[in-house]
């Protein structure tokens, strides 16, 4: 943890929080758009936002995952706070039957895009199977 000058601000670092939840299934249309309402109120106007998804268990029709990603953890946890979130995720959170949460600190990533760059900063050579094709690399 760090303390930002200018705000006064305990400052966490990039950070994911990470909801396991049960939807009955006569209760997932509700869900689904509970979840529709709050995603683009979240989007547009909760600071520190990234980017969220909500996914189901191929498993388990009654599993799903909800995942959000924070410039700074605090800002999630400063949202989380506030009555407008509770108000905000009541319709969402009166169709769970179970739910679990988890808050972690971003350590390291790595996306297909980073492993590109890293082999030709290694190799000399992009990867040997990417756009090998000239149809898929969209050249004709």
């Amino acid at each position: 943890m760090n303390d930002n000058e200018s705000t006064g601000r305990t400052r966490l670092g990039p950070g994911r929080v990470v909801f396991l939840i049960t939807v009955p299934l006569e209760r997932q249309d509700d869900f689904l758009a509970a979840y529709e309402q709050i995603r683009h109120l979240v989007a547009e106007g909760v600071p520190g936002h990234i980017a969220d998804q909500v996914c189901r268990s191929a498993e388990d029709p009654e599993q799903w995952l909800i995942t959000s990603e924070w410039q700074d953890l605090q800002d999630f946890y400063d949202w989380e706070a506030t009555p407008e979130h509770r108000t905000l995720v009541r319709p969402m959170r009166e169709c769970f039957t179970a739910a679990r949460s988890s808050k972690f600190t971003i350590v390291a990533a790595t996306t297909a895009a980073t492993f590109e760059n890293r082999r030709s900063e290694l190799t000399g050579s992009p990867h040997p199977h990417r756009n090998a094709n000239p149809a898929m690399a969209g050249e004709k």
